[in-house]
Formats: C-alpha cells, sequence, structure tokens
C-alpha cells in the first residue's frame, strides 16, 4: 500500500479541508447532498409511526420512519410534533423520534398535514 492509496488530499491551502470522498472543498462537497436525496427519495412514501421501548432504558419513544422529506423540512415537521404532543425528542438520519407514547397523536398529526402514513409495530 503506498500513501496514494490512503484516501487522497485531505487539506490544500486554497481551498481549505477536501472530501475524501469526491476530492471537492468541504464546502462544495457532492456527497452529502446525493446522499441527502437518495435518503429522501427511498422508500415507498408512507410514514411508518411505532412505539419502541427497546435499547432506550425502559423509555417509550414513538417513532417516524420513511418520511420523504428534506433534513430541513423534517426538522421543522419534528418541532411541530413534539409540541403539539407536549414532549421533547429528536430528528436525525431521516427518523422522527419523539419520548413518550404519542403513537395515536403523531399519526392523527400526519394525516392532517397529508402526509401518507400508516401504525406499524404492535
Amino acid at each position: 500500500m503506498n500513501k496514494n492509496d490512503r484516501g487522497g488530499l485531505v487539506y490544500s491551502t486554497e481551498a481549505g479541508r477536501m472530501c475524501p470522498a469526491c476530492r471537492q472543498p468541504l464546502t462544495g462537497c457532492l456527497c452529502k447532498a446525493q446522499a441527502q436525496a437518495a435518503a429522501a427519495s427511498s422508500g415507498d412514501g408512507v410514514a411508518r409511526v411505532t412505539r419502541e421501548k427497546q435499547g432506550r432504558g425502559g423509555k417509550t419513544v414513538t417513532v417516524v420512519r420513511g418520511l420523504p422529506l428534506a433534513p430541513e423540512a423534517l426538522q421543522a415537521l419534528g418541532k411541530k410534533l413534539r409540541a403539539a404532543c407536549g414532549a421533547g425528542g429528536t430528528a436525525k438520519d431521516g427518523v422522527l423520534e419523539v419520548q413518550g407514547d404519542h403513537a395515536d397523536k403523531v399519526l392523527a398529526l400526519l394525516l392532517a398535514e397529508g402526509h401518507r402514513a400508516k401504525r406499524a409495530g404492535g
């Protein structure tokens, strides 16, 4: 293995830090935009609302997967859902999480917003 096989240019004095995958400056990196577009377009367009408890220290969390939205729109919808439920939560990696068992309320709010959604799991 020679030094050219280790990932390529990492820093340029002209542009600063470089993306190792597309070899563009991080400010103009194409990888994240392509990954976000692929994540937003993947799936069948139906949001699935589930209630999860496993691996969360015994706490119940309402999880929404499969929303075909851009990350900014997902953040805004997550904020609206958390405010309506009066709970905390997060939006990361294309998944919305609302703390507590609010699956029915979240499902109703998603349907009222015009999203295709259904209850999944038990």
